[in-house]
């Protein structure tokens, strides 16, 4: 990513001092890798090791952090605030987990901190957010937030191949981490909902607030089902503003395939927002990749100029609301979230294996709109899925727990949450 900021630095000067009406100059830049910085072109005397001399020199007016994780990142952006610098960064990670005490030192000396590129690549959703849909209250964003996952699930879903195969193929293709637990165990996701709920419902989560559960338990069989139920299987971060009780959630979530989102595939991101005046909304584009996040980072530095050159010392609030009566969410517990279900058993062959689960099922209040029950597979046993009408998640779990104590089925049931109405 920083490689692609270089790149659009020298390669865009004239465009970039004709919007700006002055020169945007690159005046250093810090990275051990010394030769492979010096071969995108930057002059040797511009390169140093030296990241934390750099962020306090009187001569750069912004730092740029892409170093990702939370140290020394963390310290080299409070450094650089202290310095009196406007910071631009695309650590979604730092800023899900630090966010309020970098945000808070900035306004506290007037300065600007820029994330466009923490969500959504190269996508301007957190100016959306940010500014054009100010006017209006938002009651709900669904995002694909992570390109690897999404990738992978559209392999599995036009290929026919199980995660295992999509995984590497991804890997392949350069789309996965040799390690991607961060992508497919939802983590990534998570930190982008963090600062999408900031911006959507003006209040702070963190993390460990936020449920989250990857793709790596979804199977070829699960696909098929969802398409035969008219589904499509995607990982959605949702964060919905419930009269003040948020719901912030990551999981594998079937949606309708007329829905816009069940058309996004390969690495492209998306977010759908819902708000009180305009309806619904969404917004595409490649999620990530040097190129397209580099051009959210030199938005954000042209956008600093701007305020710069016009030396005005009042930035805009980071996500639309003032940082210091931000408060912290009030998340609703997962378990009083109320959502559709998709159940797939492995039931013993044997009469009345139907009927015995849905009464468990309706003792705990839990109604099936729809069943599909397959021919004998191995082991004596046979695949029944059903889709169940609206139930809170605790009923469900209470409903599952029983059906496998009373050994009704041959392993533990799987289920998915659907979002029916979007």
């Amino acid at each position: 990513m920083g490689g692609g900021v270089v790149k659009l630095m020298l390669g865009n000067r004239d465009k970039y001092e004709r919007i700006l009406g002055a020169p945007l100059q690159l005046a250093a830049v810090a990275d051990l890798r010394v030769k492979l910085v010096a071969a995108l072109g930057v002059p040797a005397k511009l390169i140093t090791r030296d990241a934390a001399a750099v962020v306090t020199r009187p001569d750069i007016d912004v730092v740029v952090e892409l170093f990702g994780g939370y140290e020394p990142a963390r310290a080299l952006i409070m450094k650089a605030l202290a310095a009196g610098k406007d910071v631009v960064t695309a650590n979604k990670a730092l800023l899900a987990e630090h966010g309020g005490e970098i945000f808070r030192e900035a306004a506290k000396r007037g300065l600007a901190v820029g994330f466009e590129a923490s969500v959504g690549g190269g996508m301007p959703i957190v100016r959306t957010l940010r500014e054009a849909l100010a006017g209006d209250r938002q009651r709900a964003v669904y995002g694909i937030v992570n390109g690897t996952c999404n990738s992978i699930l559209t392999t599995m879903t036009e290929d026919g191949v199980e995660f295992s195969a999509a995984l590497a193929d991804a890997q392949a293709k350069g789309l996965a981490e040799a390690n991607p637990a961060l992508d497919v165990e939802g983590h990534d996701s998570a930190h982008k909902l963090c600062l999408l709920v900031a911006l959507a419902f003006g209040v702070l989560v963190k993390p460990a607030q936020i449920y989250t559960e990857g793709i790596t338990r979804i199977t070829q069989a699960d696909i098929g089902y969802a398409r035969e139920l008219g589904y499509a299987i995607k990982l959605l971060a949702i964060g919905k503003d419930d009269d003040g009780t948020i719901e912030a959630r990551v999981h594998p979530t079937m949606i309708p395939q007329r829905h816009l989102l069940a058309g996004v595939g390969g690495a492209f991101n998306a977010i759908y927002i819902h708000g009180d005046a305009l309806g619904a909304t969404m917004y595409s584009g490649l999620g990530a990749g040097e190129m397209p996040t580099a051009t959210a980072v030199v938005a954000d530095i042209l956008e600093i100029a701007r305020h710069r050159l016009a030396e005005g010392s009042a930035r805009a609030h980071a996500f639309g609301f003032p940082i210091d009566l931000m408060k912290g969410a009030r998340v609703k517990p997962m378990d009083d979230v109320v959502c559709e279900y998709y159940l797939r058993f492995m039931a013993r062959d044997k009469p009345g294996v139907l009927g015995a689960i849905a009464t468990v099922l309706g003792s705990y209040g839990i109604s099936i709109a729809s069943v599909i029950q397959k021919g004998r597979g191995t082991a004596q046993t046979v695949p029944i899925i059903m889709r169940t009408h609206d139930a809170p998640e605790r009923s469900l779990k209470r409903a599952l727990a029983e059906i496998r104590r009373k050994k009704i089925v041959h392993s533990a049931p799987a289920f998915i949450r659907i979002e029916e109405k979007l």
